[in-house]
């Protein structure tokens, strides 16, 4: 203290200056800090009266607390007058009366541990269920002239997107119910599924599809989805009653036994898992419960066709599956109603394109999968259900416009793993969609990378490493070069091809002929890639794969090609269906040798 009374004056107030200005710096940042007072959902609800009654349904289930945390909720609040109706429709006059089991399942059903906002809403089910464990479905309704959203097909979005602290509400006008019926008594309960309900009851799968929910190993549940035909659509069919199918279907006279075609016809009718309307508009294929037999699903603008398909150059037409009363959440499963009458078909060997980017995980990560400006999304080993792969480094969805769904998978240091080198990956393994048994070529495309990446990619299909290996370094070859230029048909006999519609050379996008498999069942298949080397893998990003596909031998390996760039499922420009896929009838440049298409 002494020393600093010696200083000069000017040096004792600049000094007192500079430690006063210090301290008030401090008090700044901390009210900065404090500055947002946006109320979590529980703060919200105890603040507006409207919303007192489902506040107590969360008091009395203790999920009122929960709610008050630090998180990323999404709540479907109901207003009073919901609740109120609630009530009468029980039978009782409060909220006490209930036992507290069936207000803690309410509770659940009204929670979702993601923050979705409306404009991720799409005509189907919430990517992540419900706290209860059920999956919430939306939708479009035109009520007097105006439109809104519906939840459940019961309820409307009156309020939406309220933004609380740790999450988002949006207001309902009407209870959300459990749905606690199983998939047979649900259709049991629809007189115009009388004949099919006969029908499962005389093959035994009527006691099957009674049947609680239980959980695996794996927490797998054992969720059904049933394509339910109406009496009008047997009736088309020329079936009035359960003799007539019989007669026509049960040629062992004994429709309990799984081999009898009756049985095989129920069978072809339920598929294995949870599968809402917007699973069967974007996945090609489905297997059934009759054994080795799928069914093909496409979206043809607004509807759902299920087995319309293209063999030999004919068109086969399918049946839609009829949408308002579809997407029915049973307690075991979903209730789905077909218009036509559907059989088992033998099946020709069919394309199947595998977006390696299609994975449950990332899609889950609705503010950047497949957005434009949707920010990279990493995950670690051990994070994905259907890829695993060797090593502790991680796997990220990227965007980028230039390939096939304006997305790539990028492998983070894609090297051999050594006591030196463990925070790559290697010997990463990803289970397929279904495909149908027959012989294939497979076609493993991806981005060239300018340095850093592997030479030696080594494909193995169920264990069986394929005839080629791929190079990450490798160029597209330009075919409008006049020197160096390929037609496409001299360059796929090469063992490449430029998939994506029209070629852009600095996309820097190319697909390799990794070999021929034979696939011997229908089913789900593991796909394997691995590496010995990594030319230039210091650090940094590595390899990215967009696609592989699977053509049949005898199917054209070119067309169609791919348009680059985000799906919308909408006609536009070359992709006349919407589909990402354009025929080489729809290309807008003939193939003169060297364009490349």
């Amino acid at each position: 203290m002494k020393r600093l009374l010696r200083l000069p004056s000017f040096l004792r107030l600049t000094l007192v200056f500079l430690i006063v200005l210090i301290f008030q710096n401090c008090t700044e940042q901390k009210i900065k800090e404090g500055t947002d007072k946006t109320p979590n959902i529980t703060e919200y609800l105890r603040e507006n009266p409207d919303y007192s009654m489902f506040l107590e349904i969360l008091d009395i289930t203790n999920y009122a607390s929960y709610m008050n945390t630090y998180g990323t909720f999404t709540l479907f609040l109901p207003t009073n007058d919901a609740v109120k109706q609630y009530l009468k429709d029980l039978g009782v006059s409060s909220l006490k009366e209930v036992p507290i089991e069936d207000l803690k399942k309410i509770a659940k059903l009204h929670i979702l541990d993601k923050t979705i906002a409306t404009t991720s809403f799409t005509d189907g089910k919430i990517a992540p269920p419900t706290f209860y464990g059920q999956y919430l479905i939306t939708g479009a309704a035109n009520i007097n002239g105006v439109s809104s959203t519906t939840v459940n097909k019961t309820s409307n979005i009156v309020i939406s997107n309220i933004l609380a602290g740790n999450g988002v509400i949006h207001v309902i006008d009407k209870v959300l119910r459990v749905a606690d019926k199983t998939l047979v008594k649900t259709i049991e309960a629809d007189k115009n599924l009388s004949l099919f309900t006969e029908v499962l009851k005389v093959t035994g799968w009527y006691d099957k599809l009674n049947l609680p929910l239980t959980y695996d190993a794996n927490n797998v549940g054992s969720f059904l989805t049933v394509l339910a035909q109406s009496n009008d659509v047997f009736s088309k069919a020329g079936f009035n009653s359960l003799d007539d199918l019989k007669n026509r279907y049960s040629h062992l006279k004994d429709p309990t036994n799984p081999a009898d075609s009756l049985n095989l016809f129920v069978q072809y009718h339920i598929l294995p898992n949870l599968n809402y309307l917007s699973d069967m508009a974007t996945t090609p294929t489905f297997i059934t419960k009759a054994p080795l037999e799928v069914i093909s699903s496409q979206l043809d603008k607004t509807s759902i066709l299920l087995n319309h398909d293209i063999f030999n150059g004919v068109q086969e037409q399918g049946v839609a599956i009829v949408r308002d009363p579809s997407n029915t959440t049973c307690s075991n499963g979903v209730l789905h109603y077909v218009d036509g009458h559907f059989t088992i078909k033998k099946r020709a060997p069919s394309p199947v394109y595998f977006d390696l980017c299609d994975q449950p995980e990332f899609a889950a990560n609705v503010a950047n999968y497949r957005k434009s400006a949707g920010a990279n999304i990493f995950l670690g080993n051990g994070a994905f259900k259907d890829i695993t792969w060797v090593g502790q480094g991680t796997l990220s969805w990227n965007n980028n416009a230039g390939s096939v769904n304006g997305d790539l998978l990028n492998i983070f240091r894609f090297r051999i793993q050594t006591s030196n080198n463990s925070n790559g990956n290697n010997d990463i393994e990803f289970r397929t969609p279904v495909i149908v048994k027959g012989r294939y070529k497979v076609w493993v495309s991806y981005r060239t990378a300018s340095s850093k990446a592997s030479t030696t990619t080594k494909t193995y299909f169920d264990g069986v490493q394929t005839s080629r290996i791929v190079n990450g370094l490798e160029y597209a070859n330009d075919p409008s070069s006049t020197t160096t230029g390929i037609p496409d048909r001299v360059y796929e006999s090469q063992g490449y091809k430029r998939y994506i519609f029209p070629f852009v050379k600095s996309d820097n996008m190319i697909s390799r002929l990794v070999g021929i498999v034979e696939v011997t069942t229908t089913g789900r298949h593991l796909i394997k890639f691995t590496t010995e080397s990594c030319t230039g893998c210091g650090g940094g990003d590595t390899d990215r794969f967009d696609i592989v596909e699977f053509r049949p031998v005898d199917m054209d390996q070119i067309w169609p090609k791919f348009i680059k760039g985000i799906k919308t499922g909408v006609p536009s420009g070359n992709d006349l269906n919407g589909d990402g896929l354009i025929q080489r009838s729809e290309a807008t440049k003939g193939d003169n040798g060297n364009s490349g298409y």
